[in-house]
């Protein structure tokens, strides 16, 4: 009961958004985790990890100017999330199809040099972390139970794929950022931004 009393949200709001619903297949890398695994095939996973793994990243994004953090979403549900997460916060935002040498080309109009990279998915944007990787960029990533992590410094864990995890996740993600700098307030940001207005209208 007191580790559930330390959540930033009370555990139903994580599971009725789907946030622990992982997928039929899992890999090495995300074994630490999983929670369970239930009778349909589906590994769950660990509430507790995915919530104390959004206190450590908003922590660490706050290392960064705003403006130069670059929040990735290729995942039709993530777009609108991720798109949001960098308004409220001042980071910049790519969403749809990632331009190749967006962080590599200067010659490109779509070219940006940011300190860091945030993807909603490793697998869906691995085209961004990848040039990334090239370039030296930390990474943080929304992980579910089949992705890889070797190039994720810092993974959440967490339902990538369903509209009202990526909803939840970023809205969350923004709070604890704008928290930690003293911009905001639960109730302030729940007064002001209701998370079912994140939520892909696709």
């Amino acid at each position: 009961m007191s580790e559930e009393a330390s959540l930033l949200l009370p555990f139903e709001t994580y599971e009725e958004n789907a946030v622990n619903i992982g997928t039929q297949q899992k890999s090495a890398d995300m074994a630490r985790f999983i929670d369970t695994v239930r009778d349909d095939g589906l590994y769950l996973l660990d509430v507790n990890m995915t919530d104390s793994r959004i206190r450590t990243t908003a922590d660490f994004l706050n290392k960064f100017e705003a403006p130069r953090i670059m929040v990735v979403s290729a995942r039709q549900y993530g777009q609108r999330p991720a798109r949001k997460f960098a308004e409220a916060v001042g980071a910049h935002s790519a969403v749809g199809r990632f331009i190749p040498g967006s962080l590599t080309n200067p010659a490109l109009r779509s070219y940006v040099e940011p300190d860091i990279l945030f993807v909603t998915d490793p697998a869906a944007d691995q085209q961004a972390l990848k040039e990334a990787v090239n370039t030296g960029l930390p990474v943080v990533g929304i992980v579910d139970a089949n992705n890889n992590l070797r190039n994720v410094d810092i993974a959440v864990p967490a339902n990538n794929k369903g509209r009202r995890s990526l909803a939840l996740i970023y809205w969350l993600l923004a709070r604890e950022v704008l928290k930690v700098r003293g911009e905001t307030t639960d109730e302030d940001w729940a007064a002001a931004q209701d998370v079912e207005d994140w939520q892909s209208t696709f």
